[in-house]
């Protein structure tokens, strides 16, 4: 059974979306791309029809990842969980997926760069407390080893602390290591490099 397009409609609240009649009633809509290659009179199978409507749905999930991409870089995992949430069904959050790869917009390698770079300029890190950060986004551990390799945990952990000490001063060895080793244990870092940290602030504030 077919249908035929009575009508191709530019939709006014959105220039880039056509409302497709078929049969006098309207039945779904589509890009303008997309509607570029259908005419009134067309006739249009349910298999196409349907096709249609899941190619659209692909489409419409890939800019909706890419409108999300535009606030900051994500993992492919952070894309597919607000996807799902947006509703779309799996077939089009594939398809989106497959194209945004494609495209090199989803690259969890480079996002875990980027996330390491954030962290280093605005909010210090440990490995532990990184490598954590980076599992819950669903980076594989392959992926956040290699990248961790440039991570300089001691410079990390002094950048962490070095605009704190001011307000330490006056504190005792005992107090200050302390402060310094419950602040950088939360933010993940190793103990040998809190050890060193401690050391290197006591004699900042000793000299």
């Amino acid at each position: 059974m077919t249908k035929t397009i009575t009508a191709l409609s530019v939709q006014k609240r959105n220039k880039d979306r056509v409302s497709v009649f078929l049969d006098g009633e309207y039945a779904f809509s589509l890009s303008l791309n997309a509607a570029l290659a259908l005419k009134r009179g067309q006739q249009l199978s349910q298999v196409v029809i349907d096709r249609l409507q899941r190619e659209d749905d692909g489409f419409r999930a890939y800019h909706n990842a890419l409108h999300l991409l535009g606030y900051r870089p994500r993992s492919r995992l952070e894309i597919e969980r607000h996807l799902r949430q947006k509703g779309y069904e799996t077939e089009a959050i594939e398809a989106a997926m497959a194209r945004l790869v494609a495209n090199r917009y989803v690259d969890d390698e480079a996002f875990a760069r980027s996330w390491l770079n954030h962290r280093e300029r605005l909010r210090p890190r440990g490995a532990r407390g990184l490598t954590h950060e980076l599992r819950q986004k669903g980076v594989e551990r392959e992926i956040i080893d290699d990248v961790l390799t440039e991570l300089d945990e001691e410079a990390s952990a002094w950048a962490a602390i070095e605009g704190k000490i001011h307000r330490w001063r006056g504190s005792d060895q005992m107090a200050l290591q302390k402060k310094i080793m419950g602040f950088l244990s939360r933010r993940g870092f190793a103990y040998d490099t809190i050890r060193k940290t401690c050391q290197k602030a006591w004699e900042a504030m000793d000299s």
